[in-house]
């Protein structure tokens, strides 16, 4: 990990401004800047770089790689994946009475430059609110997503789980080419089972049959292709008829969302 330079943090993140008029962004590309952190692959520790006990810091905005946060309960890791817009906070204001014992991880699964929002950053943003509800929007967005994620675990058998996985992580990082659908993530299996809620074991079970089915298939670089059939636009609530359990599973992991062709 090195510390960069100072950047302004509309150019790090176009996007931030996208809600400003044309005169204030001109204005807000001069004063709002970050500095720029890169992480090596591996173990991660955020709170190095946004202290908890510093309450103006707004968090982390990571600009580039992706990073798994793990909570491990027992002997079962949850895991989620945090890519390009996401912001990783450090501290709650109002934090939760643990009564388990959790075990939180972070990995940086590839090469992830990061951007520190400090007190300098949170108190120039106060003449931004535009920009901060974009901020807020990224936080809410996170949310839906681990929303989703909890849904996958709960889809009766863990092959028609592991193939909605990849589908909902095609809509953030696949791209379509000649053989199907691209998920450009090097995910064990030990990964995948923390993201859909089983054992690494019947994981690989299950990948093993989705690829002689020819659905998914890893590539030497450890990628993930969807071969298979893409799904179909969600389900809508008065659409559903009582069904049986398999076939409802099924339903569901067809209809996560569409993907961009890249």
């Amino acid at each position: 990990m090195f510390d960069g330079t100072v950047r302004p943090l509309l150019a790090l993140e176009p996007d931030l401004g996208r809600l400003l008029s044309s005169e204030r962004e001109s204005t807000a590309e001069q004063e709002l800047s970050a500095r720029v952190f890169t992480l090596d692959p591996g173990a991660w520790h955020p709170e190095a770089l946004c202290a908890a006990e510093i309450a103006g810091n707004i968090g982390l905005l990571v600009l580039d790689g992706v990073v798994l946060r793990e909570i491990c309960l027992h002997d079962a890791p949850s895991g989620e994946l945090l890519g390009a817009g996401d912001i990783i906070r450090t501290w709650q204001a109002d934090a939760p009475v643990a009564l388990m014992e959790a075990d939180v991880r972070w990995a940086a699964l590839s090469q992830v430059s990061v951007a520190l929002l400090d007190r300098s950053a949170a108190l120039a943003l106060r003449r931004y609110p535009e920009v901060m509800t974009v901020v807020l929007d990224r936080i809410n967005a996170r949310a839906e997503r681990l929303a989703v994620t909890q849904a996958i675990s709960q889809i009766t058998g863990v092959e028609t789980r592991v193939e909605a996985l990849l589908w909902h992580l095609a809509e953030r990082w696949g791209r379509v080419g000649p053989d199907g659908v691209l998920v450009d993530l090097a995910l064990s299996h030990r990964m995948i089972a923390s993201l859909v809620g089983a054992r690494r074991p019947t994981v690989s079970t299950a990948l093993t049959r989705l690829s002689q089915e020819g659905r998914v298939s890893r590539r030497v670089d450890g990628a993930w292709l969807l071969a298979g059939s893409r799904p179909p636009a969600r389900l809508r609530a008065n659409d559903m008829v009582p069904m049986d359990s398999e076939f409802v599973s099924a339903e569901i992991a067809r209809s996560l969302g569409g993907l961009a062709v890249a």
